[in-house]
């Protein structure tokens, strides 16, 4: 609803107002009884006209805007009434505003040019010439007043409905942003989910299935063995268990929950070396600084999906990690002697884009170095 809209009952106030004064002032001027009578219908024409159509006109939709029949009607009436009695030319204060805000405003200012000449023209009717000095500067008084008044009203009703226009283009502006913010949130939350799913929950997944798999095979042959596996195996799923609930409460990983950055890389290390037998070494230059939890995630979920390609597809026998302080930056960088592959081949996962996707939100970057037969080195920096 626009201004013009909200305060449309000033309007209708001022109509009640000048309609009753107006026939008041009919009924009570000198004149014949029939001529008052005349105009009193008249008036009331006026005032029916405008209920039934004229405010519909006024505040309805654009499509609904047939003026003419109203217009014609309402110019009618109003002849009527003025040569009637001639106080009746008050209702002028209803009619010119009503013009203009039903009508172009060029169409409205001819209209209400000859209504308000048809005052003058009542009296030189009734009065003969004997009036004609005053007819005339009334008379361009009363035009220009009425110009300029219409001119006024049309301006503010097409500012406001202009105004209008403008919020409803802005609200749905609003409302589209709002949509996609929802949509852009929704994104981000999946593929923040698919990256902890994949660095956390897939891998540990894999380890039990790589876990019983050499269960079965050393139950009959070596119990000792599949009962540390087995252990292993339990051991794995609480920390998924663990994991999962801090994955749905939106916490940190569990593992740097009660320990430093550093004990959970080498954990990460021992486990390698416990669940795949690969000789794995971990070498930490010097005391870290503080980091913020969100560049030690970045640091601990790459050392995971590093460790855990290894186990999967590097078929290596020893794997070295080392975390160092260069430049100001931590350096994060995990080597082993696998059969290595070709960097520029697609791989297909998920693991590399993921871990370059965490790097960039700290500000971080991920540089790998592979060859087929040479082993891979993988290195992580981020902002100290």
């Amino acid at each position: 609803m626009n201004a013009w809209e909200r305060s449309f009952w000033l309007w209708e106030v001022l109509f009640s107002i000048t309609y009753v004064a107006t026939t008041g002032l009919v009924l009570f001027e000198d004149g014949e009884t029939v001529n008052k009578v005349i105009a009193v219908l008249c008036l009331g024409g006026i005032g029916v006209v405008y209920l039934v159509r004229g405010r519909r006109l006024v505040t309805g939709p654009d499509y609904e805007y047939t003026p003419w029949l109203f217009v014609t009607t309402m110019m009618a009436l109003l002849v009527g009434a003025v040569f009637a009695a001639g106080n009746s030319s008050f209702i002028l204060f209803l009619v010119c505003p009503l013009l203009y805000m039903t009508l172009p405003t060029k169409t409205a200012s001819i209209l209400t040019t000859a209504a308000v000449l048809l005052t003058p023209l009542s009296l030189l009717v009734r009065g003969g010439i004997d009036e004609q000095p005053v007819l005339l500067p009334m008379t361009a008084i009363l035009v220009i007043f009425s110009l300029l008044a219409g001119r006024y009203t049309t301006q503010i009703i097409e500012q406001s409905k202009a105004r209008a226009v403008l919020i409803e283009k802005l609200e749905a502006s609003q409302a589209e942003v709002s949509r996609l913010s929802r949509e852009a949130g929704t994104a981000a939350e999946r593929e923040r989910m698919a990256r902890e799913i994949h660095d956390t929950l897939a891998q540990g997944f894999t380890s039990i299935v790589t876990l019983t798999q050499a269960i079965e095979s050393e139950m009959d042959t070596d119990p000792k063995a599949a009962r540390r596996h087995l252990e292993l195996a339990a051991r794995t799923a609480r920390e998924n268990l663990t994991e999962a609930r801090a994955m749905v409460a939106a916490q940190g990983p569990s593992a740097l929950a009660s320990d430093s950055l550093e004990e959970a890389l080498r954990r990460q290390v021992e486990r390698l070396t416990e669940e795949a037998g690969i000789e794995a070494a971990i070498e930490i230059d010097g005391p870290l600084p503080a980091l913020p939890m969100a560049t030690e995630v970045v640091l601990l979920r790459g050392a995971q999906e590093a460790l855990s390609n290894i186990r999967k597809h590097s078929r290596a026998t020893r794997v070295s990690l080392r975390l160092s302080v260069v430049e100001g930056r931590v350096r994060l960088g995990v080597t082993d002697d696998g059969a290595g592959f070709d960097p520029a081949e697609p791989t297909g996962g998920f693991g590399l884009a993921g871990m370059r996707a965490r790097a960039d939100q700290v500000g971080g970057i991920v540089a790998l170095k592979s060859e087929p037969g040479a082993g891979t080195t993988l290195e992580l920096e981020v902002p100290a």
